[in-house]
C-alpha cells in the first residue's frame, strides 16, 4: 500500500494538493491532515478516493507531525507560513525518514532548509522544497530552457499575478506581509543585491507587466528563494529576478499601506516582533469590499518567465506563460506539489538530501504527469492539456509561438 500524507490539506492549496494525488492513482492512502479536524475529514471526502481519510495535525507539536508521518511513503505540506513552519516539519520528515515535498515560497525558510541538506542526506530522505508555482513550475521552466532551448541561460525574469480567489487565509497574508518587510535578493551582473520592495531600492525593479489572461499590471520585487537557488544550478545565469503583484491593485495598494503605516509606528521592533496578526485582521477586514469595487468576479493567474541566452552564437528570448481565467493560486501551487509526491512514488525522484526544484526534478517528467493529472482535475487549456504557453522571441525581434505538446 502506497501512503501520501497531505499536510495542510484542508487548505486552498493543500485542497487541490490532495485533489491532484488523488487522480494520479499512485496512492492507496491518502491522509488529509489538518489542524482543523472536520475540515480535514470532509476534504478527504471530497476526494471520491476509497483510501482517504482526514486526521488532525497540530504543526507546533512534533509528536503529532510524527504520528501523523508514521508509515508514509511521502509527504507534502502546505502548511503556512512557511517562515514559521517550514524548517519544524521538514525536520519531522527528516526524522521520520519521510520523503517530502513543500510549496515553501519564503526565501529565509528556504535557506534553513536547505542547510538541513547533510541531515537528510544521512537519513536517506529525498526533499525537493518550493515545488509549487513560484518556486516549482518556474524552476522546472527554466530548467527545461537552459538544457533544451538554449546553449547558455544568461537571464531570468521570473512574474506572477493571482487574485479574486473564494478567501485568502491569514497565513497567505503573513507571506505576503513577510515580503514587504524583509529584504529582497536580486541576482544583477552575476552578483547579488539586496532591496526592499516598499523602498526607493525596490522601485526600480517595478515594471508593467502584460498577463496572459489577466491584463497589465505592475510587478515588485518579491523574496522568493529562485533568485538564490538558479545562480548555483544554471551555469552562464548572470540575471535573475523574481516579481510579483495581487490583482485587484487597489487590494495591493491597501495591503502596502497597512505595512508601511505599521512599519512607521513599531519603531524599532525586531521583525520577528511586528504585530503581524492585527495587520492582517485589518488586511482582510478590506478584502470583499476592494474586490467588490474592482468588479473582481473570480479568480485568475498567470505565471510569466521570460528567460534569455545564447543559441549557436546569438541572443534568444523564450517567454512562458501559465495561466487561467478560472483559477487563481491554489490550483497553480497544489498541483505542482501534488505531481512532486507521484515522482516519488513512481521511483523518478530519490536523490537524498534537501533540493530546490531545479536540482533534482527533471522538467519533462514532471509535465508528463501533469498531463495525466490536469484533465482529470478539470483545469488546463482548451485541449485539456497544460496550459503552458511559449514565445520565441528570435534575434532579429520577431516572435513565433512554440507548442510543446503538453
Amino acid at each position: 500500500m502506497t501512503r501520501v500524507v497531505v499536510l495542510g490539506g484542508a487548505g486552498g492549496i493543500g485542497t487541490v494538493a490532495a485533489r491532484t494525488v488523488a487522480a494520479s492513482g499512485d496512492f492507496d492512502d491518502i491522509v488529509v491532515a489538518d489542524v482543523r479536524a472536520e475540515a480535514a475529514a470532509a476534504a478527504a471526502g471530497a476526494l471520491g478516493h476509497p483510501g482517504a481519510r482526514g486526521v488532525a495535525v497540530d504543526a507546533t507539536s512534533p509528536d503529532s507531525l510524527a504520528e501523523v508521518l508514521a508509515g508514509a511513503d511521502v509527504a507534502v505540506s502546505c502548511i503556512g507560513p512557511f517562515y514559521r513552519f517550514g524548517v519544524p516539519v521538514l525536520t519531522a520528515a527528516i526524522e521520520a525518514g519521510v520523503p517530502f515535498i513543500d510549496v515553501c515560497d519564503d526565501l529565509d525558510a528556504t535557506e534553513r532548509q536547505l542547510e538541513l541538506d547533510g541531515k537528510a542526506e544521512a537519513a536517506g530522505v529525498c526533499a525537493v522544497v518550493g515545488l509549487g508555482n513560484s518556486p516549482g513550475l518556474a524552476n522546472l521552466l527554466v530548467r527545461f530552457a537552459a538544457d533544451e532551448l538554449l546553449d547558455t541561460c544568461r537571464s531570468v525574469d521570473i512574474m506572477h499575478i493571482h487574485g479574486g480567489e473564494p478567501e485568502e487565509g491569514p497565513a497567505v497574508i503573513q507571506h505576503r506581509i513577510h515580503a514587504m518587510v524583509n529584504d529582497v535578493p536580486v541576482f544583477v551582473d552575476g552578483r547579488f543585491e539586496q532591496v526592499r520592495l516598499l523602498e526607493e531600492s525596490g522601485r526600480r525593479f517595478v515594471e508593467e507587466t502584460d498577463f496572459r489572461d489577466v491584463g497589465t499590471y505592475p510587478v515588485f520585487p518579491y523574496p522568493h528563494p529562485e533568485t538564490i537557488t538558479l545562480p548555483r544550478h544554471i551555469p552562464g545565469l548572470t540575471w535573475a529576478t523574481n516579481r510579483g503583484v495581487v490583482f485587484p491593485l487597489s487590494y495591493f495598494e491597501h495591503t502596502m499601506d497597512v505595512v508601511r503605516r505599521g512599519l512607521a509606528t513599531a519603531g524599532d521592533v525586531p521583525r520577528d516582533q511586528l504585530p503581524v496578526e492585527a495587520w492582517t485582521e485589518e488586511i482582510l477586514a478590506a478584502r470583499a469590499r476592494l474586490l467588490a469595487e474592482a468588479g473582481v468576479a473570480g479568480p485568475k493567474g498567470c505565471l510569466k518567465i521570460v528567460v534569455g541566452g545564447d543559441k549557436d552564437g546569438a541572443t534568444h528570448r523564450y517567454v512562458f506563460s501559465i495561466s487561467s481565467d478560472t483559477e487563481g493560486a491554489g490550483a497553480g501551487t497544489g498541483i505542482p506539489a501534488g505531481i512532486g509526491a507521484s515522482l516519488v512514488a513512481r521511483g523518478l525522484l530519490a536523490e537524498p538530501g534537501v533540493h530546490p526544484p531545479e536540482a533534482v526534478v527533471r522538467p519533462l517528467e514532471a509535465l508528463a504527469i501533469a498531463g495525466e493529472v490536469v484533465p482529470a482535475l478539470g483545469i488546463g487549456g482548451a485541449g485539456g492539456g497544460v496550459p503552458v504557453h511559449l514565445v520565441h522571441v528570435l534575434p532579429d525581434g520577431t516572435e513565433e509561438e512554440i507548442d510543446l505538446g503538453f
